[in-house]
């Protein structure tokens, strides 16, 4: 699959320009609130209790599968502009509303659940919209580079919002920070009333129609490759991308930080990822073997981050398991967007986060008892784990691929010999 060249090419677009501003103070936000949110959970509601931060994880994520019927048919049927400017509005208040309990002190550990919970609902909608969207800022041609660039923001803001996270707290207290995050979606929702809406390449709609669910799952059932991904995304997605509790588990229990330390490991993850997703941006070909190379090199840094020795030797494991995350996650992105029809993008999209994000629910918990019960470098154990299975899943996929190709390759040449023996 050949990429144009130029790794910044889809800031060319004014809509995408202005898409990318908002949604990077956005992402600062909401990367302090997450931040915040484990602090929290694990310093302030609980007694470093990592199977509390867990939950969290399991009931902000949990709505991705529980209303996986619904997130990905709407993303395909209604306006995906209309629909982003409502879940970013509903989260903006979520994040206000849970820092003005924090702030005047009444915040319970109840209430940090349930807004886990309402903001994940929130989420559930606006995550297969907001990554099919991109196709209509700057069309399939630059589809994966703008994929790429939007992983760049993410990132970006990852290393700038933990630390900034970490001085909030502080310095004025963790409900501040919440407040922050609620105030950034008003950046988002400015950038999407200003886009050229006339300039906007429109994806095919679908009318609503029963079983259009089903529908997407006979799509996938279908498709080889998808369902490989699907494996692949779960494995990860389950026991790897646990990263909350990774960090806040090896901060205060092996390495005894402050809320700057933990702030700052976030922040080196994110830099890792940063430069992953740079690389991506170039990247001229994508395909299996990226997604191989990317399970790998997971599994193998996180093996090295629970075997790390003192903090700085675990940031830097951390750094290589941003940029192997962000390959693989990135890989997955852009091939399931490219080789799935437009009209059933939202849908397979929507079951590619519930996979990668909705099984949390399954291994959030399980990594942070494991964390309890055997220590925080054991729960790396089991992210490393998820990685090589991965790749396992991939480098099948690869076998029976080329052995399918170079069986129709012996039937065509057969087919061809009998043709010329014939004339």
């Amino acid at each position: 699959m050949r990429i144009g060249v130029g790794p910044f090419r889809s800031l060319r677009s004014h809509n995408y320009r202005l898409w990318a501003a908002g949604a990077l103070v956005s992402n600062i936000g909401t990367w302090m609130q997450r931040t915040a949110q484990d602090w929290l959970v694990l310093t302030q509601l609980t007694h470093h209790s990592a199977s509390a931060v867990g939950v969290v994880m399991a009931l902000q994520f949990g709505p991705q599968l529980l209303l996986l019927p619904w997130t990905g048919s709407a993303a395909d049927r209604f306006d995906q502009r209309h629909l982003l400017m409502a879940t970013q509005a509903t989260m903006g208040v979520l994040g206000l509303a849970l820092g003005a309990l924090t702030v005047t002190g009444a915040v319970q550990l109840w209430h940090v659940y349930a807004f886990a919970f309402l903001s994940g609902g929130a989420a559930a909608f606006d995550a297969p919209v907001r990554q099919t969207f991109v196709s209509e800022l700057v069309g399939d041609e630059n589809l994966p580079n703008a994929v790429a660039l939007n992983s760049t923001l993410i990132n970006a803001a990852q290393m700038v919002g933990p630390a900034a996270a970490g001085l909030t707290i502080a310095a004025i207290g963790t409900g501040w920070a919440f407040v922050i995050d609620g105030a950034s979606f008003g950046a988002v929702l400015a950038s999407l009333r200003l886009l050229r809406v006339n300039e906007l390449r429109h994806n095919a709609r679908t009318r609503r129609a029963k079983g259009s669910f089903v529908e997407g799952l006979r799509y996938v059932r279908g498709r080889p490759d998808l369902r490989t991904i699907l494996l692949m995304l779960f494995l990860i997605g389950t026991f790897g991308m646990n990263f909350p509790i990774f960090t806040s588990a090896m901060a205060v229990k092996v390495f005894h930080a402050d809320a700057r330390g933990f702030g700052l490991l976030s922040s080196v993850l994110a830099a890792g990822a940063l430069s992953g997703s740079l690389v991506a941006a170039a990247r001229r070909k994508i395909g299996f073997g990226t997604l191989l190379g990317g399970a790998s090199a997971f599994g193998l840094s996180c093996a090295l981050a629970g075997l790390a020795p003192g903090y700085w030797l675990f940031a830097a494991a951390l750094a290589a398991t941003g940029v192997s995350v962000l390959t693989f996650a990135n890989a997955t992105n852009s091939l399931m967007q490219l080789t799935t029809e437009s009209s059933m993008r939202g849908r397979v999209m929507a079951l590619r986060i519930a996979i990668a994000l909705g099984c949390t629910p399954i291994g959030a918990p399980i990594v942070g008892w494991v964390a309890d019960a055997f220590g925080p470098r054991w729960a790396l154990g089991v992210g490393a784990a998820s990685g090589f299975a991965a790749a396992v899943a991939a480098a099948v996929f690869l076998i029976r691929s080329s052995r399918l190709k170079a069986g129709l390759s012996v039937v065509q040449s057969s087919e061809g010999a009998k043709a010329n023996a014939q004339l």
